[in-house]
């Protein structure tokens, strides 16, 4: 029963259900990591096996790959899927331009690739994860590993001439040694506080040798469900 579930966990299941209603028959679809995601993969393997409805689905990480192969979704990797219909994923914060930050689980990089590879990008995200201004949840940034001292230090050096409220920069740590992508990158965590340009912040950061990707989605979101814990969800658009 879903009264049983922390407030919290019942509107990310509220987004997840109402942004299942964007799904139609045949489609290829982006399944996005995280909290909120993960209700969506459950919620659309009900969905397939109540109405036999014929989708594709593209995961972001290994992790929504196992979940989703679990509940049996049939599932492609995207160069065998091309073009997707639409994508499906949550943030760790968005705005009111439906900027993004994501990666807090370490799945930036392919979330990216496949939310930028398809018609249509929706966020699935409680009300907690609306901001005024992005960067009080810390921005991730993947590296690769080679050099990755010097990266940081670029990236500091970077931080001293963009409009944020703090410039702390971590490596961040997991399985007793530094955190690991599925890429086989590392991740540093941007202690901001605020963005003030999410936009040039990410432009420049991806310019900086041995940087891979930024955990900034600007221009990329086209709708924000956000889920409620009395069950019910509102769709914000993007203005175009």
């Amino acid at each position: 029963m879903t009264d049983d579930l922390p407030a919290a966990e019942r509107g990310k299941r509220a987004a997840a259900a109402r942004a299942l209603e964007f799904v139609e028959d045949g489609m290829k679809l982006g399944l996005g990591t995280g909290s909120t995601a993960r209700w969506f993969v459950d919620l659309l393997a009900e969905r397939i096996k109540a109405e036999g409805l014929r989708i594709t689905g593209v995961p972001t990480s290994g992790r929504t790959r196992a979940q989703a192969a679990a509940l049996g979704i049939p599932l492609a990797t995207l160069d065998a899927a091309g073009w997707l219909d639409l994508t499906i994923d949550g943030a760790d914060e968005f705005d009111a331009d439906l900027n993004l930050v994501k990666g807090g689980g370490g799945a930036l990089l392919q979330e990216k690739i496949v939310a930028t590879a398809c018609d249509r990008m929706v966020v699935i995200a409680d009300p907690s994860k609306q901001v005024a201004t992005l960067g009080a949840f810390p921005l991730p940034v993947e590296l690769v590993r080679f050099g990755a001292s010097a990266t940081m230090r670029l990236i500091a050096a970077l931080l001293e001439h963009h409009d944020v409220a703090g410039r702390d920069v971590t490596l961040r740590r997991g399985g007793g040694g530094p955190y690991i992508s599925d890429e086989g990158n590392y991740i540093v965590d941007l202690g901001l506080g605020r963005i003030g340009d999410p936009a040039r912040l990410n432009t420049d950061l991806n310019a900086i040798p041995g940087v891979v990707e930024t955990g900034l989605f600007t221009g990329i979101a086209s709708a924000v469900v956000v889920g409620n814990p009395d069950g019910t969800a509102r769709v914000i658009e993007r203005e175009l």
